[in-house]
Formats: C-alpha cells, sequence, structure tokens
C-alpha cells in the first residue's frame, strides 16, 4: 500500500503515505567489510542486556504524548517533508497540524489539521525488547511553498506535541550548510549527546543533517534507539534527517534467523522509496535534490550490484551544480582490519567519471580527509581533483589507523591528507556558489580541519584549497 488518502485543502495539496513495513530478510555480504567481531554479536548483545534490566527508564517508556519525532525528506525538499513519531497503542486516531509560522501566536488561526497514518508494532519481534505494543504515526506535508518557514505539531487531538519550525527550500540554488555526523553507536546518551548539542550549537540554522550510518550498536534493541533520540531531543523534530543504514543496523532477530535491517527503521523514518529497486532497498537508498545539490544515499550492506546500477543512472542523468555521496562503509577504509574494495572497483570509477565532489562515510571508528587528483601529466590540468572523501565519526568508540594500508591507496590515485584518532567529531558543510567548504569540528567545538573545493562550472575543473 503505497497511498492512504488525498487531500485538498486551501491552496496547500498533502499526500498521506503510510509507514511501509518490511518482513523481507537481507542477505549477507562479503566478510570482507563487515566487521568480524559482529559474528559473536548474540552473545555480547546478550550481556550488554544483562546490564539494562527491564525496568524501562521514563524515556523509553510510550505514553499518549508524542515522542521520538522527526522530520525527513520525501520527495522536493522545497515543497514536501515527512514527520513521523510515537505513542502508546491506546491512541488510535493521530493528526499533524501545520501552518505558515509568524512573528506571533496568530498563526493558529490558519492551521492545516491531517489524519496520520498509524502502524502498530510490537517491539517483543526482538527478544531482548520488554515486549510492549507501540504506534507509530507518519505524516508527510504537501504542497509548501517554497523558502518559507512553517510551524507543526503533532498528537492525538488532545496531547500535544510543542509547536515546532522548519524552513522549505528554495527551488533555485542557493547557499546552504548542512551537518554530517559518523557513528553515534555507542553509549550513545552518555557520549554522542554533547556532540550533536555542540553541532546545533555550531550550525543552528543547517538545512539538514546527514547521519551516515551505525546510529546504533544493536539494530533491534530499542533502548539504543530510545537513548538516539533522547540524545538528540527536539534537534531531530527541527533538524530534517537523512539517515544512512550501516552495518549495525543489521542484525538477526533469532540466533537461526538471516540478518534483517532494524526492525525499528521503517516505521520511524518516512523516507522516499525508490520504485525501481527491490523491496529490500526501500528507504534505504534514495536521493535528495536540495537547491540544485544531489545528495546520494547508499546502502553499503546490501544488493550492491543492484546500487551500481543505481548509480549510473542518478549520477549519469543529473545536472546539479555540486554531486554528494554518502553511504556507511567507507571506500578508502583507513582502519585496521577493515576493507570495502567492492566500493572501490566499481563505485569510484563512477564517481570518477561523473564528477562526484564529496563523499562521506563512517564505520571506521577514527578521522580521515583524503583526496583523489586527476592523474594526468598534462601540466594545465595538474593540481585538479575529482572527488574529496571523509571517513568520521562522532561517538566513543575508537579504531586505530592502518598506514601501510593507506599507503597502499595510492594505486587508486588516493592520497590522504589528514588522519585523526580517539576523537570524537561533527562535520559542517557549507555550499556557497563555486565553492564548497568543508570543516570538522571536535566534540569541544574546536576547528580541526578544513577543507575548500573551488569549482569551475563552465569546465568542471576542481581545486583543492
Amino acid at each position: 500500500m503505497r497511498i492512504q488518502n488525498l487531500l485538498f485543502a486551501q491552496h496547500f495539496m498533502f499526500i498521506i503515505f503510510p509507514v511501509i513495513s518490511s518482513s523481507q530478510s537481507l542477505v549477507s555480504i562479503s566478510n570482507s567489510f563487515i566487521d568480524s567481531t559482529e559474528s559473536n554479536y548474540i552473545q555480547n548483545d546478550t550481556l550488554s542486556h544483562k546490564l539494562h534490566n527491564f525496568d524501562l527508564h521514563h524515556w523509553e517508556i510510550p505514553s499518549k504524548d508524542p515522542d521520538r519525532i522527526i522530520l525527513n525528506f520525501n520527495g522536493d525538499p522545497s515543497s514536501r517533508r515527512a514527520v513521523t513519531w510515537r505513542t502508546d497503542s491506546s491512541v488510535k486516531k493521530s493528526f499533524a497540524q501545520i501552518a505558515l509560522a509568524s512573528a506571533n501566536s496568530n498563526f493558529t488561526n490558519n492551521l492545516i489539521t491531517l489524519s496520520a497514518s498509524i502502524e502498530e508494532f510490537d517491539l517483543g519481534i526482538y527478544k531482548s525488547n520488554k515486549s510492549l505494543i507501540v504506534n507509530y504515526h507518519s505524516v508527510v506535508f504537501d504542497g509548501l511553498n517554497p523558502n518559507s518557514i512553517y510551524v507543526y505539531r503533532v498528537g492525538n487531538g488532545e496531547n500535544w506535541s510543542e509547536w515546532i519550525q522548519f524552513k522549505t527550500a528554495k527551488r533555485e540554488y542557493s547557499p546552504f550548510q548542512f551537518v554530517y555526523f559518523g557513528d553515534a553507536q555507542n553509549d550513545i546518551l552518555n557520549h554522542w549527546s554533547r556532540v550533536i548539542r555542540k553541532a546545533y550549537q555550531t550550525a543552528p540554522n543547517a538545512s539538514f543533517v546527514i547521519h551516515a550510518g551505525d546510529l546504533v550498536d544493536s539494530a533491534h534493541r530499542d533502548y539504543e534507539w530510545a537513548q538516539w533520540f533522547k540524545a538528540g531531543g527536539f534537534i531531530h523534530s527541527q533538524w530534517t534527517a537523512i539517515p544512512v543504514v550501516g552495518n549495525h543496523e543489521f542484525q538477526k532477530t533469532t540466533k537461526s534467523s538471516p540478518r534483517k535491517l532494524s526492525i525499528q527503521w521503517r516505521p520511524q523514518f518516512t523516507l522516499p522509496i525508490e520504485e525501481n529497486l527491490s523491496n529490500k532497498l526501500h528507504e534505504t537508498v534514495y536521493t535528495v535534490n536540495y537547491q540544485d545539490v544531489l545528495i546520494l544515499v547508499l546502502n553499503s550492506t546490501d544488493n550492491l550490484d543492484e546500487q551500481t546500477e543505481y548509480i549510473k543512472d542518478k549520477l549519469g542523468n543529473s545536472d546539479a551544480r555540486w554531486k554528494i555521496v554518502t553511504s556507511h562503509h567507507s571506500v578508502f577504509s583507513p582502519a585496521k582490519g577493515r576493507d570495502f574494495e567492492y566500493a572501490r572497483k566499481y563505485w569510484k570509477p563512477l564517481f570518477d567519471k561523473y564528477g562526484v565532489d564529496l563523499v562521506l562515510n563512517g564505520h571506521d571508528h577514527l578521522y580521515a580527509r583524503g583526496h583523489v587528483p586527476i592523474m594526468t601529466t598534462d601540466v594545465d590540468k595538474s593540481g585538479k581533483i575529482n572527488t574529496l572523501y571523509i571517513t568520521s565519526v562522532s561517538g566513543p568508540k575508537q579504531y586505530k589507523a592502518d598506514i601501510q594500508k593507506i599507503n597502499d591507496y595510492k594505486s587508486d590515485g588516493y592520497e590522504v591528507d589528514i588522519l585523526k584518532e580517539e576523537t570524537q567529531f561533527f562535520q559542517v558543510i557549507s555550499v556557497n556558489n563555486d565553492k564548497l567548504t568543508y570543516i570538522a569540528y571536535t566534540a569541544l567545538g574546536d576547528e580541526y580541519d578544513k577543507a575548500v573545493i573551488l569549482k569551475d562550472f563552465t569546465s568542471g575543473d576542481k581545486y583543492l584549497k
């Protein structure tokens, strides 16, 4: 089921999409780029649960009040936005209200009220969760005005969230900035909270945020998702999120079952569905076209060949000023015991061919920035680059760099510019006409690394500054 109903109100058109669930299993991929320690996940996960008894924290327990409110892109960012939230199972009807924002509270005189799609969900599908029935609710706002601030709230008609603001994109190119995080993954509430909050202090007007996979450690464990939502708090409901699946978003539900996508993923996010892709990839592989910048979101854990064709299609048919790719696994993995050879063999040539400017990865739990220069003996083209590659981490889990392996990447045309271990980061990327500015900040908010890509849109030539 795709569209539940169609509602017209004033000059807006709103399409209400239900949250799509999937019970299909996902096949495993080569162990060459999945952390080998994950084969022991059941024992490790069981041990970790002994440390967390089933007397749930108050911020884990659903109620009639909306919680875990999050915004996602779902279609044209200049006219559409999706919101998803959670309640207990007693809430059988729910709504989202929206209006153009004003400097006073009079916007409440012009509200549009929309019925939400509701999905009942049993957390007990995964044995280590408390067996608890919750409801997820979703609405897609459509027909919004470009470059406009909207205010919305969600609830059941009596129990409402606070009013929350977001801004739609412009239809045409215009400067903007966004935030990017590597893995949060471990001890999220204790150690990731300060990172996302410092990022919000640093770039409060960011247009969106990319979470480059491994948002949690145990894919189906609701305690960890509760931590992730609490750590970000209202930020999740105000910054539009582009979540990327990582290998830790895949896990067995029983010892004998195959690995599958997090049971929470599709209920709690309302993401674009690429109809030409297999069901396995729905809501994990998609594109966002934001003010003439293409963001291509990939699932580096499954169905890689299918995505290779998708990459050819999306990049080959895009005339966007800037092209950005994000996936969890690092194309040029800097950490010991990690390798994503498939991406270097099949995806990197496409990034080179179609002029991808920036690739944003996670997975390796350390920081690395490098680039692929134009390999040529032509003096006129020397100093020019193809793509800037970033690997980063925002959580406390940290790995060591493999210097020898990094040096071996020179045969693939990769040159490392900077490495850093034992540091939590967030990144702010600004797009301004012919200049893309990338800045990495530590958890303290200190600027650690900066790179600027200068681009000639006529020739396509790029220089790293």
